[in-house]
């Protein structure tokens, strides 16, 4: 509660992370010392230090994260991870006796069409030889992502495929039209959040519009593994994402905006930061809260490693110097969020379509899609696809045409079995059952939520049963543990993922705590998910079908 409320919880995680840079130690040997520094308790510090893994995890001279997320794991069968610590000469969540080296296994570094990869410090590594790469045996290899436009008028992919300039659009919006008028033109359009709830973005503006100090942020935590729609955007055309911020900024009456971007994304910090540096010369956005009005005043914040961070409320806390765990709603954050203040977050991907529809009109982008899931999409296909990369689609496409005709289907000679949608929780398909269109209801139906809408595809190489393992041990792993539903949860379902006798009877019970009183949508959904899983690879997981 002091971290929120007293203001000073803004400055730990900057202050945590220098600390944690510049030794090997466990957090219980600095992170007093720095809430101590800022007016904290003690527990202020160690709250967050022993949550984040990028602050909990044990750190070396050379730190390399390396990806064990379903692309990485799907790419080598999980076996880069042994090849990774052999290379290394060091074990997975441990530093070297001389303190030089250490590996910390993360969940997505946003590389999913050209894994297994890994970060050696900020560097990329990323390929089937990642361990020789780490090793020094082979050169680095890093490669951008693929980005096609399947539409002919792109929206999301409009300044990379088309060439066209997002900050004109807040000018003209910014000089020609008043906050009704954006809110207006969202309303017809209607656009939903991209980042997996599919809120109507026109109705949370609408919340917070016209309260006092209300904030804007950007959500760039993008952990859905097997997505980097986000990566995309915030790196190459990081303009579109503030443009975006801004006119949210403008419709909403906020003074100030913020940009949340994962710390597995360190390219996409540098240049949202060099971008938000060009706009403040520019005069697009101001140089401080105090000299905002119609300019907001933005900054670009790193996180520091939680897959749960991303929904909104932990987003918040995390903001506030505390542990990146969901809170209970009501009150929401439009209402009550960052210090208090109403708050609206909306993901990056939501942003990025907002120039576009201002440019062009809410009607336009409405005609768009498919009725009530309007507009576009940003879908990534995984390196097991003959073609990977990053496809701008329309809403309503079939899920075998991205597939088939722009995937290409499997790698090689490789078998499609089962399709992954929307990272861990969003769940999966089989390759027989693609004839769907890629909407959240027509998805839902078939026990699947969109999500990210990241799709990787797994062959018949990979056994179901280490595939079931992996989705459990990512939900133990991420889970925040503020819901007891979801913190026993995920771990008895680890236990139970790992005999060889099935679940057991009890599975059913537990499944069914888990889905209907978890916290937020984490715990909610990971039953769901394993049942599509189950769905998808018939007889081998049929026990696991509840």
């Amino acid at each position: 509660m002091t971290a929120r409320h007293g203001g000073r919880g803004g400055l730990l995680p900057a202050a945590l992370e220098h600390a944690r840079s510049g030794t090997s130690r466990e957090p219980e040997a600095w992170a007093p010392r720095v809430a101590a520094a800022a007016g904290l308790p003690a527990a202020a510090g160690l709250g967050p230090a022993t949550y984040f893994a990028d602050l909990a995890a044990p750190r070396g001279e050379r730190h390399v994260r390396l990806c064990t997320a379903a692309a990485c794991f799907a790419a080598r069968g999980g076996r880069h991870l042994a090849e990774v610590e052999r290379a290394l000469g060091v074990g997975v969540g441990t530093v070297d006796e001389a303190g030089s080296t250490s590996l910390q296994a993360v969940h997505c570094l946003g590389y999913c069409y050209a894994g297994p990869a890994a970060l050696d410090g900020t560097s990329p590594r990323a390929g089937p030889d990642v361990a020789d790469q780490l090793g020094g045996r082979t050169e680095p290899r890093a490669p951008g992502i693929p980005a096609t436009d399947t539409t002919g008028a792109p929206v999301l992919l409009a300044g990379i495929a088309g060439g066209q300039s997002a900050w004109d659009v807040w000018r003209s919006v910014v000089t020609g039209l008043n906050p009704e008028d954006v809110q207006e033109e969202i309303v017809a359009s209607g656009l939903r959040g991209r980042g997996g709830a599919g809120f109507p973005v026109a109705d949370k503006w609408a919340a917070a519009a016209g309260k006092a100090d209300t904030i804007v942020v950007a959500n760039g935590d993008e952990g859905d593994p097997g997505s980097y729609a986000d990566r995309l955007l915030m790196e190459e055309d990081p303009e579109r994402v503030l443009a975006g911020l801004a006119l949210a900024c403008f419709a909403c009456g906020a003074r100030r905006g913020t940009v949340l971007v994962r710390s597995e994304y360190p390219k996409a910090l540098v240049r949202l930061r060099r971008a938000v540096e060009r706009a403040t010369g520019a005069g697009d956005l101001a140089p401080s809260v105090e000299e905002s009005g119609p300019r907001p005043f933005v900054e670009i914040v790193e996180g520091a490693g939680s897959y749960v961070a991303g929904e909104e409320t932990a987003l918040i806390a995390r903001l506030e110097g505390a542990r990146g765990c969901a809170r209970p709603r009501p009150p929401y954050p439009t209402d009550h969020g960052l210090w208090d203040m109403p708050t609206v977050v909306n993901n990056v991907e939501t942003l990025a379509a907002v120039p576009w529809i201002l440019a062009h009109g809410g009607a336009s982008y409405a005609r768009r899609g498919v009725p009530h899931e309007t507009g576009t999409k940003l879908v990534c296909l995984s390196e097991r696809f003959a073609r990977p990369g990053a496809y701008e689609v329309e809403l309503g496409t079939p899920v075998d045409e991205i597939v088939t005709r722009f995937g290409g289907g499997p790698k090689g000679d490789g078998e499609l079995v089962a399709l992954q949608i929307g990272g861990p929780l969003g769940g999966f398909l089989s390759a027989t059952a693609l004839d769907v269109p890629l909407t959240t209801a027509a998805l839902s139906e078939r026990g699947v939520a969109l999500g990210h809408a990241g799709m990787v595809a797994f062959g018949a190489d990979i056994d179901p049963y280490e595939l079931l393992g992996h989705i459990w041990e990512f939900a133990a792993d991420e889970s925040c543990g503020a819901c007891s539903p979801c913190r026993v949860g995920t771990r008895r379902g680890l236990e139970l993922a790992q005999r060889q006798d099935g679940p057991g009877e009890s599975y059913g019970r537990l499944a069914r705590l888990m889905g209907e009183a978890s916290l937020c949508a984490f715990g909610r959904r990971v039953p769901a998910a394993v049942r599509s899983l189950a769905r998808a690879y018939g007889p081998p997981l049929e026990a696991w079908e509840r």
